[in-house]
């Protein structure tokens, strides 16, 4: 088992993995910048090196800061949480080149599953379900035409590098392909520095359902059930839960054997995601995050188990702790996304934190790097914490999610709690009624 590792990353999931670590008599080195310096996991690791500026492209995504850091202080291996340099393959060759150990999948997988094309050619191989498309690469406007009246209108225009909602059109009809493929192309090289896009068909009321599997590296993997995120704002997930309202047990053995032999096949490390677009019980891959997941806790919750002790178990060349029969579902579990943001607009609000009161009690964890008199820097990502709720059945999670949102105190800037609050209130929330399109439907109508 490794001495010493090093996490880099920053906030809240920095926090997690040192936790983990600690808990397995591991010491945690945290990197961070300039404008971090007083950030909760600096203080929380055994040990700290600042890596550079506020710029992420100077600290966080810097691989000769975050090497040297290794190296200063004797750390064998580095975790890198989720963002950043999570999917980055030539960070993960570069450490191996250094002798360190990546804690996560292999460079390969990691190239193979960053490019979306790639991807969902390696998965039709593999036995998964994919979304009728280009199959591959469209360089021309003519060609995008003719796929788009091949495979039906609406489609969607994707950047193959592309996530985080960016270098994603729809064409809604013929007479908007244009527009929409231009679009998509100049915003995947702006945000990617490639231009290449592919085409799907465009599901008019699809759910986001996504299978956890864990691989051992070795040619045995499980998964750990679905996730249902379809609540999204700007394809950015702002409510999950599991199980899925919408999947029931057969469904999920089904799509969840479909997945573990998927990674099992090409001998996969560690934790990864296959999402789907679920639609008329049919299930569509569109891509696999080869890492842990910001909603990662909901799984942790109903199946009891620590995914990142495990990330770091089967890194260090350990075997996977539980088999498939291991894993039976517990209750319900419900994450929702804090994020410092003003409504209704969700424009960024950094600022200084004068007042912060975690909620608690039973089944309610806050995973969050917040406390009294912290500053929020204007640097980075917006999310701030997540409210995660565990209880015997899905009415009971939301009530509890209730009551939890009630207690959580946040003073001195703005954050997106009150949507939750309106969020609760509405009957397709209450009952698991809606799709990947219902909340922008209704942030339209009720802002």
């Amino acid at each position: 088992m490794f001495k010493k590792i090093l996490i880099a990353n920053r906030g809240e999931i920095a926090l997690r993995v040192i936790r983990a670590a600690r808990e397995m008599g591991i010491q945690s080195v945290a990197v961070h910048s300039t404008a971090d310096s007083d950030a909760m996991h600096v203080r929380m690791a055994d040990e700290a090196i600042c890596i550079g500026p506020p710029s992420s492209t100077e600290s966080y995504l810097s691989i000769p800061a975050i090497i040297s850091a290794c190296e200063i202080t004797g750390a064998e291996a580095i975790h890198p949480g989720y963002g950043f340099l999570s999917e980055n393959a030539g960070f993960v060759q570069i450490i191996e080149d250094h002798g360190l150990k990546f804690i996560g999948p292999t460079a390969d997988h990691i190239r193979v599953m960053g490019d979306k094309i790639t991807a969902i050619e390696t998965m039709k191989k593999l036995g998964v379900p994919c979304v009728p498309g280009s199959g591959g690469g469209v360089h021309s406007l003519e060609d995008a035409y003719r796929i788009g009246d091949e495979i039906g209108y609406p489609v969607i225009i994707k950047a193959t590098a592309g996530g985080g909602g960016k270098g994603m059109k729809v064409a809604q009809s013929r007479d908007e392909m244009k527009s929409a493929f231009q679009t998509a192309r100049s915003e995947g090289k702006a945000n990617f520095g490639n231009d290449e896009v592919y085409i799907e068909k465009y599901l008019t009321t699809p759910r986001h359902i996504e299978i956890q599997v864990f691989g051992d590296g070795k040619g045995r993997a499980v998964h750990l059930g679905e996730r249902d995120c379809s609540l999204q704002r700007r394809h950015q997930k702002v409510f999950e839960e599991a199980p899925g309202p919408a999947i029931d047990a057969e469904t999920r053995a089904r799509i969840g054997k479909i997945c573990a032999d998927a990674v099992a096949d090409i001998d996969y490390a560690g934790a990864g995601t296959i999402e789907f677009l679920y639609e008329n019980g049919e299930f569509y891959f569109i891509e696999m995050n080869t890492r842990l997941q910001v909603e990662h806790p909901v799984t942790e919750a109903v199946f009891g188990v620590d995914l990142v002790r495990e990330q770091i178990n089967v890194a260090a060349g350990l075997p996977m702790s539980f088999q498939q029969e291991d894993l039976v579902v517990n209750g319900h579990a419900i994450e929702v996304r804090i994020n410092a943001e003003k409504l209704p607009n969700f424009s960024p609000c950094p600022g200084k934190i004068t007042q912060y009161h975690a909620p608690g009690g039973l089944g309610v964890r806050m995973d969050s790097a917040l406390y009294d008199g912290y500053s929020i820097p204007p640097y980075y990502d917006s999310l701030i914490g997540k409210l995660i709720v565990h209880a015997p059945d899905r009415p009971a999670a939301l009530a509890r999610l209730h009551r939890a949102l009630g207690e959580l105190i946040v003073d001195g800037i703005d954050t997106t709690t009150p949507l939750f609050h309106a969020l609760l209130a509405e009957e397709a929330v209450q009952t698991g009624d809606y799709n990947i399109h219902w909340l922008e439907h209704w942030l339209e109508e009720n802002t």
